[in-house]
């Protein structure tokens, strides 16, 4: 099957000869050369080449989500280079770039439209509460390493920002229904329509069911789930230099897993069946004015409200934040950047014997400041990036995370970069203010009991970087990128003596992480492209100040896969028919024990005319099934993910 695969990525590419050109290029139409200088905004807060920006970057356009055949954001996040992707169970996945990663990768910040959905319960992400629409993502820019100058605390190894389109881009009507093994079934609707000549609108509807995972002994893993969502957003422009957008969503869904809680008396351990309902709704307001062609203010606010009922802690957390930030050149060789920022999160958390919080309600304040200046030192040849971030949090007080960044293009078809950042990942509540009971495994059976502690730490990061970006040709790119980075007062479990059956939460871990990032892109024809990338990633960390937690040592150097490989081509067979696949190693990981495997994934497409596609998709097809993360948290199986096949119908109007 593996060679069945390979083959038909690097023999296919013949098929397209009978191609033609599509009617109207759009992003999918542009060679490489055109690609790799889109312009983004997540690296520095305003729009600046992708081929020139001082970062590890790379953006996921709408095409490449829609071709890949994932039906989630964090599945598609696995085609990124340097990203690390294990699913746990049916609705939840580990996500990290450059190590750490787990159920709740702390290091790594994630944004809708710069609203920010890094929870700070468990420091990480919801990825079952972002099962976004994803025609109406116009792209996705993900950082591998420190974005914590302009995005603050907690992007440390890395920044994802999902940029939806405007309302102006999707006007008309969108249905899709879907179905298969594992997506049992979903359906969205859009529909985009105009408030008047210079103010568009629209709203949509998502509803997904998905079945179980696997156990490793063939049976159910129980843990099926669905999501519904809706949602809108209005632009409106109302003058040549205003732009004001409104936009908002509400979702809802219940989820199933079996799991194993921890009771007063003996056994000391019950199975229990744990049925979650979460929910949400969030606002976001953003005025974007531009002052000249080189200056430009922003002002964002966003109100969000989340609950997760379940019976492990229910939480329920309102979030309000507003941010200004002010763009603009001086002296035609400064590009500053500068803003301000305000956030306040107030929970309520209702806990059990399991897991509990004192006090069960807490309100957190966040003040901060930015201030970044890119210096053009040699025109259109060098410059250099300075900036620093200043916070105040209600954890650890003032935090600083400067940056200093160096770009040098020799020539217009090279870039070097290099960069050293410090970055800072500040504590969680549970860290704080969490009683969590724990069951051992017989013949001792017994409860061991950890706590959170206040005068905890942030982890400090301080990473170096390199990286080279290179154009030979206009249908042949390459980008590299090396770090090194240390870690101190990562955080850790120390024993509270003399009673060895409670632990406490401290910061006894100090750390280095080193690894390379290369990735490559062909376009043989016009019709074919092909994507590669490898990634080589080492974490050794060390026990300091007499720590004794080996356990959370070991599982941090292990919790990333030394070597990642993938290949993917994407392919117009003819003007109406795209089959596109993709082959994926990921090695071993250790403590738990993970085994590596080799999977790919095939799409095949059908677009008769511009109202209608048709596509089926197969992922994970060279085993039955497979399992990619063990649990960290959640005392249960591992589960597998399974082969699956599912089709899709979408009209366009």
């Amino acid at each position: 099957m593996r060679k069945i695969i390979v083959g038909l990525i690097l023999l296919g590419g013949s098929a397209c000869l009978l191609a033609q050109p599509k009617p109207e290029p759009d992003l999918a139409e542009f060679d490489l050369e055109q690609l790799m200088r889109v312009r983004v905004t997540s690296v520095s807060k305003y729009p600046e080449s992708r081929f020139n920006a001082a970062a590890a970057i790379y953006v996921v356009p709408n095409e490449e989500l829609r071709r890949n055949g994932f039906a989630t954001i964090a599945d598609a996040l696995r085609t990124v280079p340097g990203m690390d992707v294990g699913q746990v169970n049916s609705h939840t996945w580990a996500v990290s770039a450059r190590g750490f990663n787990g159920e709740y990768a702390n290091k790594l910040l994630v944004l809708n439209d710069g609203r920010s959905v890094y929870s700070p319960l468990s420091s990480g992400v919801y990825w079952d509460a972002q099962d976004m629409m994803l025609e109406d993502v116009d792209r996705i820019e993900v950082i591998r390493g420190p974005g914590a100058t302009v995005w603050g605390a907690n992007a440390v190894n890395g920044v994802i920002n999902v940029i939806s389109k405007s309302a102006k881009e999707t006007q008309g009507v969108l249905v899709s229904a879907s179905g298969g093994s594992e997506e049992r079934g979903a359906g969205e609707i859009r529909y985009g329509g105009k408030l008047a000549d210079n103010a568009w609108y629209r709203v949509y509807a998502k509803h997904a069911d998905r079945d179980d995972t696997a156990l490793a002994n063939g049976g159910d893993g129980a843990d099926d789930w669905w999501m519904s969502r809706t949602g809108f957003r209005i632009d409106w422009e109302a003058t040549a230099q205003d732009l004001l957008t409104l936009q908002g969503d509400y979702y809802q869904g219940h989820e199933h897993l079996s799991i194993v809680q921890p009771t007063a008396t003996a056994p000391f351990a019950n199975v229990e069946r744990l049925q979650s309902d979460l929910s949400g709704a969030n606002v976001v307001g953003r005025w974007t004015r531009t002052l000249s062609e080189n200056s430009e203010i922003k002002l964002q606010s966003y109100y969000d409200h989340t609950e997760r009922e379940s019976n492990l802690p229910s939480e329920r957390r309102d979030t309000f934040d507003i941010e200004g930030q002010h763009s603009f050149t001086w002296r035609n060789w400064n590009r500053v950047v500068w803003g301000l920022g305000y956030r306040i999160t107030t929970d309520k958390i209702r806990g059990d014997f399991a897991q509990s919080f004192s006090p069960s309600e807490r309100t957190l304040n966040l003040f901060n400041s930015f201030l970044q200046d890119e210096i053009l030192l040699v025109e259109d040849r060098l410059h250099l990036t300075i900036g620093c971030k200043l916070e105040h949090n209600d954890f650890t007080g003032f935090e600083y995370q400067p940056s200093a960044k160096l770009v040098w293009m020799p020539t217009e078809k090279q870039t070097l970069w290099g960069a050293i950042s410090r970055a800072v990942r500040t504590p969680s509540r549970a860290e704080d203010d969490v009683r969590v009971n724990v069951a051992t495994q017989p013949p001792s059976a017994s409860v061991i009991t950890i706590l959170g502690d206040r005068s905890g730490l942030s982890e400090n990061l301080l990473a170096y970087e390199l990286g080279y970006r290179l154009l030979p040709h206009p249908r042949v790119s390459l980008d590299a990128a090396a770090f090194y980075n240390t870690y101190d007062h990562l955080r850790s479990l120390a024993f509270n003596p003399p009673v060895f059956t409670t632990l406490h939460s401290a910061n006894q871990l100090k750390g280095e992480t080193y690894g390379v990032e290369v990735s490559g892109e062909w376009q043989p024809l016009a019709c074919w492209r092909l994507r590669t990338a490898y990634t080589f990633f080492k974490a050794e960390l060390h026990r300091v100040g007499g720590g004794l937690d080996q356990q959370t040592e070991k599982f941090f150097e292990g919790a990333a896969p030394r070597h990642q490989f993938s290949l993917r081509s994407q392919l117009d067979l003819t003007r109406q028919i795209e089959f596109d696949c993709g082959l994926r190693f990921v090695d071993a990981l250790h403590n738990p024990e993970t085994p590596g495997y080799v999977t790919a994934d095939v799409r095949l497409g059908w677009r008769p005319n511009d109202h209608w596609e048709f596509s089926i998709s197969g992922l994970n097809l060279l085993d039955n099934q497979h399992p990619e993360f063990a649990p960290q948290i959640l005392n249960t199986p591992v589960r597998e993910v399974e082969r699956s096949v599912y089709g899709k119908i979408t009209w366009r109007f």
